[in-house]
């Protein structure tokens, strides 16, 4: 098993991608056993602190299992991984694995409306003028990828607005995949972020507290891109595409 040298200034940061990555690809396998901390650290060329915190982030995600006097070994992501591991398993070799995009894409869809829905019911006064002055900054702007990043501050204002937990951090590891595509994601997004007069509907049910017009208005302003995206995926991932990749 080779690993590089780590020279990154947050070190435990690269371990923990290091190791990750190749969880993610397959080539540390389900049920095998890592290196000890030793034996890792000396592998990486940094210190026994620096492994056991990557280790223990990597447990907390899903990706290994840390037992105390015995050997670590690596879980089945897709049956114990975390939402954070999903930027991970977007982008492998390279490569955007088309089946975890998809997921992305429908999970967006299925919970924007529920988060707008929340947001109707609970949020007041300078939270509301941030969405109104996000929704200006968005009318104002013409290139396709400062708006797609506009409309991601805007759901960010929105989450905040619906007052849950748990759907803040689906959110943001939702966004965390998201956003290393934007710029290739431009074109098929344009149908969505330059929807000023949806994302003003979407506004005015926030502002009436209408939970059912929120929801309503979410779906309508993301349901452009959604079928946009879900048909180059299904486009890609034809036999004539040679592949289920996109490089």
């Amino acid at each position: 098993m080779t690993f590089q040298p780590v020279v990154r200034r947050s070190v435990s940061e690269d371990v923990y991608d290091q190791i990750a990555a190749r969880v993610v690809s397959g080539s540390l396998p389900a049920g095998d056993p890592l290196p000890s901390e030793r034996d890792l650290a000396a592998a990486l060329g940094v210190s026994r602190p620096a492994v056991r915190e990557a280790l223990q982030r990597l447990d907390a995600s899903g990706l290994v299992h840390i037992r105390q006097g015995g050997a670590t070994t690596v879980r089945d992501i897709r049956r114990d991984g975390g939402l954070d591991v999903l930027p991970l398993l977007l982008v492998a070799d390279g490569g955007l694995d088309l089946g975890v995009a998809r997921s992305v894409v429908e999970a967006r869809a299925d919970i924007a409306p529920i988060v707008a829905g929340l947001a109707a019911a609970r949020m007041t006064g300078a939270a509301l003028d941030a969405v109104a002055d996000q929704v200006g900054r968005i009318a104002a702007e013409r290139d396709p990828l400062n708006l797609q990043r506009l409309a991601l501050q805007f759901w960010d204002l929105v989450v905040d607005g619906a007052d849950s937990l748990a759907y803040r951090l689906m959110f943001n590891s939702l966004r965390a995949a998201y956003e290393p595509a934007l710029p290739a994601l431009s074109a098929v997004m344009a149908g969505e972020v330059g929807q000023v007069d949806a994302y003003r509907t979407l506004l005015a049910a926030l502002r009436d507290h209408d939970p059912t017009a929120a929801r309503r208005a979410a779906d309508d302003l993301l349901a452009p891109s959604t079928s946009a995206l879900l048909a180059v995926f299904t486009a890609a991932q034809s036999p004539s595409s040679g592949g289920t990749d996109v490089h």
